[in-house]
């Protein structure tokens, strides 16, 4: 039997018990919630109406239903045990791609990259988004749902004006690669020192109990307890790591989610709390925690075209022994206020145009690959760029954002560097709108994979 990399470290006697367990349970140390009612029923009641419960101290999802003081102690005792920990159950690390030969990080496959001539690896997960969001709230929860959906319908006949597409880009939900579920992300990923993200923040992330300042500077207030923001926020992390898998063995691979660069080591921000980015570098370039999936993976460079700086992502600095550099190309006069310092920071003016802005990005992108020679890129698409963006600033057109697209990843493609692309910022009342920007970076993924008969490489 394959060992879950979750469990790989504890079974070579490499790590602690808790740095080997699935995310949901590694800071696990009662089974009674703060407001008097079992966790499982507490959990269950909030994720059923969609508010937080008491002091939501174990606002989770779930998963947490079949967790109970006996299962916790038999971990304890079986973890150093490949097979026999009851955490193993509903666990897919161990589901070989039989296509590949590589282990991926997901809860179902998607189309078989090897017979899809259409469009590139694209990575979905149902509850990136959730019902019962404040319809007010600048940040619009339901934008990955609404993609998703753009994905399986927008062509030339449905929108001609948006998509020249023959027949739309996605055919079934089912041709998305799904990453884990919850249960089964591994907490090693994510906390010290195996990952990147400070062991108390996260903690107290997971348990719904940050500060009323800390979910301030978030964004999301109220709402960054609830049960289904915690869920959606690890599986968006989930989602990036796979996408990153599936590019390192075809060359391109994008995730319907993703682009949490202002959240840093210790803290969220700007609407983003775990990042993503960091993260995944880090699994990229650590060939003991991602258990061999990626191999040879040493330097890493975020390409950030976000309109707002990646500042989060920059205050990693370069994870230890350069593993991590970083490219921001943003407004200068946007947020964040006060900016950190990137590998390559370029900021622009306000009302910058297509030209100008193609004229940047080409000239320090390509600096940036001829200096640090990245063995891996993580691409940032945000969309906030646009001219009618609610907080942008810039003024590149949808056509700009295609053009932009397309270069970045034909050039990573064509240096023979894997490259994941995530969705980023966009923020506009028209989602659906939104929502089909989006889809761009998605199209023109598909647009290289087709140029370079990226099927064929395996």
């Amino acid at each position: 039997m394959i060992v879950p990399l979750w469990m790989s470290h504890a079974v070579r006697g490499t790590a602690t018990a808790t740095s080997s367990l699935p995310i949901w349970m590694a800071f696990q140390e009662t089974n009674m919630c703060r407001c008097g009612v079992s966790m499982p029923s507490c959990v269950s009641s909030k994720l059923a109406n969609g508010q937080p419960r008491g002091n939501n101290n174990w606002a989770l999802q779930s998963s947490f239903q079949q967790f109970s003081t006996k299962s916790q102690a038999s971990t304890s005792s079986s973890i150093g045990s490949a097979g026999e920990s009851p955490l193993l159950r509903n666990s897919t690390l161990d589901v070989e791609n039989k296509a590949t030969g590589v282990e991926l990080a997901m809860s179902r496959n998607g189309l078989d990259p090897t017979v899809n001539r259409f469009h590139a690896p694209i990575v979905n997960h149902e509850h990136y988004s959730f019902s019962d969001w404040p319809p007010n709230h600048t940040f619009p929860m339901d934008k990955f749902e609404r993609l998703a959906h753009a994905l399986q319908t927008t062509c030339k006949a449905t929108h001609p004006h948006a998509s020249p597409l023959p027949r739309p880009l996605v055919r079934s939900e089912k041709d998305f690669f799904r990453p884990l579920d919850m249960s089964d992300v591994p907490w090693a990923w994510f906390a010290e020192p195996t990952g990147p993200i400070e062991v108390d923040f996260l903690t107290r992330f997971l348990q719904g109990d940050l500060t009323e300042t800390e979910r301030r500077y978030i964004g999301f207030r109220e709402q960054t307890s609830r049960p289904e923001l915690i869920r959606r926020t690890v599986l968006e992390v989930a989602g990036t790591v796979l996408a990153a898998q599936l590019a390192y063995k075809y060359g391109i691979a994008s995730n319907v989610a993703g682009g949490t660069h202002h959240a840093h080591r210790t803290m969220g921000a700007g609407y983003t709390i775990l990042n993503d980015l960091a993260i995944t570098a880090n699994f990229l370039t650590d060939e003991t925690l991602n258990g061999g999936s990626v191999r040879g993976v040493q330097k890493v460079l975020v390409i950030d075209c976000d309109v707002h700086q990646g500042d989060g992502t920059a205050k990693f600095g370069d994870l230890g022994n350069g593993r991590l550099s970083t490219l921001s190309i943003h407004c200068a006069s946007n947020y964040p206020r006060l900016k950190a310092h990137s590998t390559y920071d370029i900021g622009l003016r306000d009302g910058c145009t297509d030209d100008v802005y193609m004229e940047s990005l080409k000239t320090n992108v390509n600096k940036a690959l001829d200096e640090v020679k990245p063995d891996f890129v993580l691409y940032d698409a945000g969309v906030d760029v646009y001219t009618n963006d609610k907080l942008g600033r810039l003024n590149v057109s949808e056509k700009g954002i295609h053009l932009r697209d397309r270069w970045v990843l034909e050039t990573c493609v064509s240096k023979g560097i894997p490259v994941a692309a995530v969705v980023g910022g966009g923020y506009d009342k028209d989602v659906d709108a939104l929502a089909r920007r989006h889809a761009i970076v998605h199209e023109e993924c598909a647009y290289v994979w087709r140029k370079h008969n990226m099927w064929k490489r395996v």
